[in-house]
């Protein structure tokens, strides 16, 4: 790596770290390190609620993503727009009225404190997860193409995060992520033209378009009743708005963010300007990876973006194997270079069909190719992980970008990290300290101490996110994971709120028994498969519903 890239790199890193600290030090009481002393204005609120989502796991795995499946998963937003005009309308005028910290707090006044502390609980169980993969992700990426130590980057990132978190709570993670926000867009606009200025002269972005939808990777809406598919134009619009309500509404990372604003109507306009920029945002890194994909059909491209997975396969007994499957690979690669080409200078739609079909058997092809060089690795070593899915782009960037952009790049990705991961840590602490310590400490302390208490409980789920970075496992895919893991928790955490929000017959201890069966279901249904991930959000928010309504019906209390 080029010495002005690390310069670009650790520069950007450094100005966020200094500016988060001192545009938020000197936090005099709980409501400044928790709440900001709420100052923030609707842009604010607005930038660091997307920026609290848009992880490095959104810029390294979407576009990833995009690269083999196409713009398909864009579904899967469908519903935040939706979700936000409900949060607006029936959750913010309630947390502003009861001028609460947390969004469990709530739960309290409704049912009673065990109900209360059972949510927080399991707010912190998917969120300590989430917080150590929001570190681990960018990590084990930079860690494979850069050569840098694993472990190095986890406790890098996390200490760089832990600094300004702890110093300024939640005015230090709004001010920064303005700035991080800038630093993401930016580059990935940066990236987005240098692709097509990288495309051969007479492929336009029309042209690039439709070279990509010959592929099938412009598939954007699947209409279909198929249960089994992942991600579909229903699945969005239910499973998407119920894990959006779940986790803009419930979510004490997300809650924070808007509970920070000046007002009600701050709050209100900070998620609904999310809610209409967040669906363009991801539809336009997904476009990024569709056209890494067309910038391929014309460029070399490995077997495996992993470059683990092709160092480990270079020094083992099947290399010779794995060379031929790449040689096959670049021979094919310039039929569809030529075919492509040829596609798009085609006006008789007869023609251009069978040329479509041309490079669809082509593509078929590129696939079978590359799953028999998984299988070659997996039998060169099994614990290599073959899905190379979250290694395109940065393979793109570090291989095919200028100096200097490459370290604004990687700036992006380890910027998202820490603006995710600093949202993460800073409401952990807030329920830590609120819903559990603060809530159950017989005697009474002063703000100083809750102050202090907040600042220790940062840094100390900052070690657990780094410690939990260190032992993690790449997945099939990490922002199906993170996914994954909200939708096993969020649809029974959301089953409460609605109850507390609009059942009033059903009491705590319904809900409290309800909200323990469901989530042991909802787990063994994740765990055998019962349905695709997102779907599991309006499973648990029924169930639990449904249970409790029983469980009140059944008992006399």
């Amino acid at each position: 790596m080029h010495t002005l890239d690390l310069v670009i790199l650790f520069s950007t890193l450094a100005f966020i770290v200094i500016y988060g600290y001192y545009h938020s030090r000197g936090s005099k009481n709980v409501s400044d390190f928790l709440k900001g002393g709420n100052e923030a204005r609707w842009w604010t609120v607005g930038l660091s609620v997307m920026a609290t989502q848009a992880s490095a796991i959104t810029f390294l795995s979407t576009p990833g993503q995009a690269f083999h499946s196409g713009m398909g998963f864009v579904q899967f937003y469908i519903g935040v727009p939706i979700a936000m005009v409900v949060i607006c309308m029936v959750f913010l005028p309630i947390y502003h009225r009861l001028k609460v910290y947390t969004a469990y707090e709530y739960l309290e006044t409704r049912f009673d404190l065990k109900t209360r502390t059972l949510t927080a609980l399991l707010f912190l169980v998917q969120r300590g997860l989430a917080a150590g993969i929001t570190i681990f992700a960018p990590s084990i990426v930079l860690s494979a193409v850069l050569g840098w130590d694993l472990f190095t980057l986890n406790i890098l990132i996390g200490i760089l995060v832990i600094i300004y978190t702890v110093s300024g709570g939640t005015k230090a993670v709004s001010v920064t992520q303005k700035q991080q926000m800038a630093i993401i867009f930016t580059g990935m606009f940066v990236a987005f033209f240098l692709i097509l200025k990288y495309l051969p002269e007479g492929i336009t972005f029309t042209k690039a378009l439709d070279i990509a939808g010959a592929s099938g990777k412009m598939e954007v809406l699947d209409f279909s009743f198929d249960f089994e598919n992942r991600y579909t134009i229903w699945s969005g619009l239910i499973g998407g708005t119920f894990l959006a309500l779940s986790y803009f509404g419930t979510d004490q990372s997300q809650v924070q963010r808007y509970l920070s604003a000046k007002s009600l109507k701050q709050s209100q306009m900070g998620l609904i300007f999310n809610g209409l920029l967040k669906v363009p945002m991801q539809f336009f890194i997904l476009l990024v990876g569709v056209m890494v994909f067309v910038f391929y059909q014309y460029h070399p491209s490995p077997l495996n973006f992993n470059p683990v997975s092709t160092q480990v396969i270079e020094n083992s007994a099947y290399q010779d194997e794995y060379r031929e499957l790449q040689e096959e690979l670049n021979q094919l690669q310039l039929k569809k270079a030529e075919k492509s080409t040829a596609f798009v200078k085609l006006s008789i739609p007869a023609e251009a069909n069978i040329a479509k079909a041309e490079l669809n058997q082509l593509q078929q092809e590129e696939s079978v190719l590359r799953e028999e060089a998984s299988v070659l690795i997996k039998q060169a070593d099994e614990s290599i992980e073959t899905n190379d899915k979250d290694y395109v782009f940065i393979h793109f960037i570090l291989n095919h970008l200028p100096i200097g952009l490459i370290g604004l790049l990687l700036a992006v990705i380890l910027s998202a990290a820490m603006s995710s991961t600093a949202s993460e840590l800073n409401s952990l602490a807030s329920t830590t300290v609120i819903d559990l310590y603060k809530r159950n400490v017989k005697t009474e302390k002063s703000e100083k101490h809750y102050l202090n208490a907040s600042r220790i409980f940062t840094l100390i789920w900052g070690i657990i996110a780094i410690i939990i970075a260190c032992t993690a496992n790449l997945f099939d895919n990490l922002i199906q994971l993170v996914n994954i893991i909200g939708s096993i928790f969020y649809g029974n955490v959301l089953g409460i709120f609605l109850l507390a929000f609009f059942i009033k017959y059903v009491k705590s201890n319904a809900t409290f028994i309800a909200a323990i069966i469901t989530q042991v279901i909802v787990v063994i249904g994740w765990w055998n498969d019962w349905m695709p991930y997102l779907w599991l959000n309006l499973f648990g928010c029924a169930l639990v519903m449904g249970i409790a309504t029983i469980l009140q019906i059944g008992t006399k209390k």
